[in-house]
């Protein structure tokens, strides 16, 4: 797909590719198929001319837009794979994350190398958090460059060699795992473009017309069929007012953005797709009564993508337990082991974990089952938490949460609505700690926590269970939930 992408950019070079929205919601152009095209051959030829070859690793910290989708389709052309670096995973997650991936250079836009040296302080704020780049990898700057930022990539000219009919791998995507054995994704080129392949076919889109949606799986086959990208507004505000102005063909958000934007009453149009957490029948009949055509909810995997879809009107009609996320997509074949766990297989599953065997079945980490040909979830089998469309492991980051005066810690999910989780840290502080010292001693943990900060920090017994007196999560999740609806009453 990203082939077809880099000859579709060459064609008609003057049209419209991504599009922005003002603050007033009407749409500018942020580049035209040409300047995508100009931007990934001057990458491409910078990249080659810095010495790294077809194999070697590059890793990513570029905003989504069209300097970070022009570094994806030079890479791709100089068989280079992509680590994608993820800011709000926290300095030490994401340190272990790149020592794994061991990049031969990271390109970095000013933002994200603002927020790992000089602007740390007032990123750890908005809970984003990176190590310092160069301590891992030389760094090259896209993009404008502000003081203390590494020198410029560059738009240096000349030749580079096109290695893209090559089969290697194409990207890194870490998901999970812990500091000391992070667990990275790894889709090789054919994986990656038979999932943009299953999106085109989902989402059917139509050159010359916009689709509006942000995640790099929306801009790449959208593109590649001719149709322009509108990158959402980050406020809902001017989110609903965008919506009204592009009248995009099919519009892509996560749970948290559709509700938030739904709170605007916004005239929407158009096909809705939302996946990343839990999409609700409740929530996809709201997007409907709002005006869309259609509203869909798609399940997907970071190891398989995506893997089947259901539209609302299906969803509604489903009156058996659990959570009906639909039919396999084309390709995709799915079963269920003996311990109840969904597994998955198909044409867009990545091929393994980075220094493991390829991927037989893929495990899903949900409890399933299939009903004449759908796949119902009935909740997940991991310990995985679900926050904002975020995937958040517990053991990825309690261990920081035991500072001295800290006796057990544990981070649990308790039920927000709509499929939605928040997130609490249950700390047992040890006999005869002062409370106010040791909240002053998790204030910097929580701050390198980014993305997995928890909504709440509860003091109380951690329940146990079982002959060794493990953490009862369950009962945790119960206590806190307990704790926040207290804590609501006395407002």
């Amino acid at each position: 797909m990203l082939d077809e992408l880099a000859a579709a950019l060459r064609r008609h070079p003057d049209r419209p590719a991504v599009l922005a929205a003002r603050r007033s919601g009407t749409t500018r152009v942020r580049a035209t198929r040409g300047d995508l095209a100009g931007l990934a051959d001057r990458y491409a030829a910078a990249l080659h001319h810095r010495g790294l070859a077809e194999g070697d690793t590059l890793g990513v910290a570029v905003r989504p837009g069209p300097r970070a989708l022009s570094v994806m389709l030079a890479a791709f052309r100089l068989g280079l794979r992509v680590a994608v670096l993820d800011p709000s995973a926290g300095a030490d997650v994401l340190t272990a994350r790149l020592r794994l991936a061991a990049p031969a250079l990271v390109v970095a836009d000013a933002a994200a190398q603002a927020v790992a040296g000089w602007a740390r302080p007032l990123a750890r704020r908005a809970h984003l958090d990176l190590p310092r780049l160069d301590s891992i990898a030389p760094v090259a700057t896209v993009g404008r460059r502000l003081p203390f930022t590494a020198p410029a990539l560059g738009g240096r000219g000349g030749p580079a060699p096109d290695r893209s009919a090559s089969d290697g791998d194409a990207v890194i995507i870490f998901t999970s795992g812990t500091t000391s054995a992070p667990r990275a994704v790894v889709h090789t080129r054919a994986s990656l473009a038979a999932g943009m392949r299953q999106v085109v076919d989902l989402v059917r889109p139509r050159a010359d017309e916009p689709v509006l949606g942000g995640m790099f799986f929306v801009l790449v086959p959208s593109l590649a069929s001719g149709a322009p990208v509108a990158l959402p507004a980050r406020s809902p505000k001017v989110l609903a007012r965008q919506i009204l102005q592009v009248k995009a063909q099919a519009s892509y958000l996560t749970p948290p953005q559709l509700r938030a934007l739904l709170a605007e009453s916004p005239r929407l149009s158009g096909r809705f797709y939302s996946g990343s957490a839990p999409v609700s029948a409740a929530l996809l009949d709201r997007v409907k009564r709002a005006g869309a055509s259609e509203a869909w909810g798609v399940y997907a995997l970071t190891e398989l993508f995506p893997a089947a879809a259901v539209e609302q009107a299906d969803k509604a009609a489903f009156t058996g337990d659990g959570d009906l996320v639909g039919t396999p997509l084309p390709g995709v074949r799915s079963r269920v082991d003996k311990g109840g766990q969904l597994l998955l297989s198909g044409p867009g599953q990545a091929d393994r974990y980075l220094g493991a065997e390829p991927h037989g079945w893929v495990e899903t980490g949900d409890v399933g089952r299939i009903e004449d040909g759908r796949l119902v979830l009935a909740g997940r089998c991991k310990d995985m938490i679900l926050r904002a469309a975020e995937n958040i492991y517990p053991g990825l980051y309690e261990p920081a949460l035991h500072v001295p005066g800290v006796n057990l810690a544990v981070l649990v999910g308790v039920p927000a609505g709509d499929g939605d989780e928040r997130l609490v840290a249950v700390v047992e502080p040890e006999p005869g700690t002062d409370p106010g010292k040791l909240r002053r001693a998790l204030a910097p943990v929580l701050d390198r926590m980014g993305a997995a900060r928890p909504d709440r920090v509860v003091f109380a017994a951690v329940p146990t269970a079982g002959r060794s007196r493990k953490p009862d999560r369950a009962a945790a999740s119960a206590l806190a939930a307990a704790r926040l609806a207290d804590a609501s009453e006395q407002r």
